[in-house]
């Protein structure tokens, strides 16, 4: 007999997936499983991500209209397919866009690793009033194409990542946009903008990652845990790909309640800004676990992008001199990643660069404080928005560094 709590999770799950069945869209909706989905270790699929994904932009005002954007089958103006994919079939990279003013200026919003676009759900109004906005999931993401992922360098890693999003506007007839990244959505933004300046017309990275080099001082702290029997496990895991999203692929259909946890830990007793209501919670938990527990494919970039203990194979310091793109950081206060890192490459770029902090915000600082968050992303693009920016002044509570 299975345990109560077992068929309690079975029911619900049931019940959550009678609510949420619909038709893809999607040339992918071919791949949709024959077997019932309640019989199915894993309790997910690509019509479960976009069916979340409507669920919890629902509670969006403005009007959006979400597409798969084909890319084709290879990086442009290559013959190599997405690094070495058995398969010649088309890739998409799911996009939504909010309606605006004509004269709007574009902003194109990518999110971080272990996330997707949906995760920006508290930012869309408020920015649609004054920008298009754009915002995608990356390839190996949330609702996008995920191709089993061959990379086996940092140069190749970045290149799944440039190159897709390269493809995808070109696909859009994109340029002169203004282009925000969040964490490695940071890294991937400024990488994207090295390669490709002439299509950016202002970067914003929100607490980015990649400028604490491999040779950081930190590095001998991380090799004194290495020694740990506790270090040499999580360094071979590290080495090994595990994933945090494999353990919730792992625990099958217990998945959801784990995610749950996080996310009302995350988000809510521990947020340091406006706390998540009880139905935003729900709502990001349920899309938060059909993005996670899908098949792996961008989320094995991480060994590649990072060495252990989180720090650059290549940082973005070491390309702060060839910085083309005019720039602002935005950090909340307690976030994780350091702003000392933008401190410091500042010093060498010879582009214009601010770097603004947020309170009541730490890594999330978009979710946890969005009304803060705001107000930084207004005065950050101060010249797109306003008549006579000179005059415009940091607003109230903001610390600009």
């Amino acid at each position: 007999m299975p345990h109560p709590r077992f068929q309690s999770l079975i029911s619900r799950m049931a019940e959550e997936i009678s609510k949420t069945e619909v038709g893809s869209s999607s040339a992918r909706a071919k791949t949709k499983s024959l077997w019932p989905s309640i019989l199915r270790w894993i309790p997910t699929s690509t019509d479960h991500i976009i069916a979340a994904e409507k669920r919890l932009l629902s509670i969006i005002k403005t009007p959006y209209v979400q597409e798969q954007v084909n890319i084709g089958s290879a990086p442009p103006k290559s013959k190599v397919r997405w690094f070495r994919s058995a398969s010649d079939e088309p890739r998409f990279i799911n996009t939504v866009t909010f309606d605006a003013k004509d004269d709007s200026p574009t902003l194109v919003m990518v999110h971080g690793y272990a996330a997707s676009q949906g995760f920006f759900f508290r930012n869309f109004d408020a920015l649609a009033s004054r920008f298009k906005i754009i915002a995608i999931d990356q390839l190996g993401w949330g609702g996008s194409s995920r191709p089993d992922f061959t990379c086996k360098s940092t140069e190749e890693t970045e290149a799944w990542f440039i190159d897709s999003f390269e493809a995808w506007r070109r696909a859009k007839n994109l340029s002169n946009f203004i282009l925000l990244g969040h964490s490695f959505g940071g890294y991937v933004a400024a990488k994207y903008a090295l390669k490709h300046p002439e299509h950016v017309r202002h970067l914003i990275l929100v607490g980015p990652a990649g400028f604490t080099p491999e040779s950081d001082g930190s590095s001998m702290r991380i090799a004194r845990f290495q020694s740990t029997w506790k270090g040499a496990i999580i360094r071979h895991l590290w080495e090994s790909n595990f994933t945090p999203q494999k353990i919730i692929r792992g625990v099958g259909p217990w998945g959801p309640d784990l995610v749950r946890r996080y996310t009302s830990a995350r988000f809510g007793s521990y947020s340091t800004g406006e706390v998540l209501t009880e139905e935003e919670t729900r709502l990001l938990t349920d899309y938060a676990y059909h993005t996670i527990a899908a098949k792996a494919s961008g989320e094995l970039c991480l060994k590649h992008i990072f060495a252990f203990g989180a720090l650059a194979r290549s940082p973005l310091l070491n390309s702060a001199s060839d910085w083309k793109v005019p720039t602002t950081f935005i950090y909340g206060f307690d976030d994780w990643m350091n702003y000392q890192g933008a401190e410091e490459a500042r010093k060498d770029m010879k582009v214009p660069c601010e770097i603004i902090r947020v309170p009541r915000g730490g890594h999330f600082v978009f979710i946890d404080n969005p009304n803060g968050f705001h107000s930084a992303m207004l005065y950050a693009c101060r010249r797109f928005l306003s008549p006579d920016p000179d005059k415009e002044s940091l607003p109230e509570g903001l610390t600009s560094l």
